[in-house]
């Protein structure tokens, strides 16, 4: 799959996220960085494991196509694998592998290396019917409790618009709208919540 996004940008919003984060000091002393131990543990909520076979656990992050740019596979924190598009529930135009890792150092992995996924969360991106772009708590299941979710913890306003404002440009390429647009069709089908947090309606 070829991004149309360039290593150049994902640097650039890299750095701007850098600037922000979802409240004052480090939201994982809340729930004993819940997140980041997650991303190496085994789950039944979880794909299976990627193709490496000798892969210890299950749990872990896919990269937004074009984001593998940001790594050159040799990180000692990470345990690189990968997943075929055509089998985990990905939007009809990915094909191919999609990048998977682990992190092997949870919780003390290079803040400054974290995904996307990690930068953004607990909001994700929702389109909605119109293709008008929120951002929104993380609605789906999670194998673990996040209190900043569950108790409402009030986030950082200039968080939330930087995560809009980054997805707003991120979905300017194609397969990461359609992802985006998948995410958003099966959230409102599960009956998921949907809380928009910006822009407010």
């Amino acid at each position: 799959m070829k991004s149309t996004i360039s290593k150049r940008s994902f640097q650039a919003i890299y750095r701007f996220l850098d600037k922000f984060n979802p409240i004052q000091g480090d939201c994982g002393a809340l729930c004993g960085a819940a997140c980041c131990l997650c991303s190496t543990d085994s789950g039944p909520d979880t794909p299976a494991s990627p193709s490496d076979e000798n892969a210890d656990h299950s749990m872990g992050l896919y990269l937004l196509p074009g984001e593998e740019q940001l790594f050159d596979g040799t990180e000692d924190w990470i345990s690189w694998g990968s997943l075929q598009a055509e089998d985990y529930e990905f939007p009809e135009s990915w094909h191919g592998r999609v990048p998977f890792f682990q992190c092997t150092t949870a919780p003390f992995c290079p803040r400054e290396k974290r995904p996307l996924q990690c930068r953004t969360f607990p909001l994700a991106p929702h389109l909605d019917e119109d293709g008008i772009l929120y951002v929104i708590y993380h609605a789906d299941p999670l194998p673990y409790r996040c209190p900043l979710i569950e108790d409402r913890i009030p986030l950082d306003p200039d968080f939330i618009k930087a995560t809009w404002t980054c997805w707003a440009h991120l979905i300017a390429d194609p397969l990461i709208r359609d992802l985006v647009e998948l995410d958003s069709a099966i959230r409102e089908e599960e009956g998921y919540p949907v809380e928009i947090l910006w822009p407010l309606p």
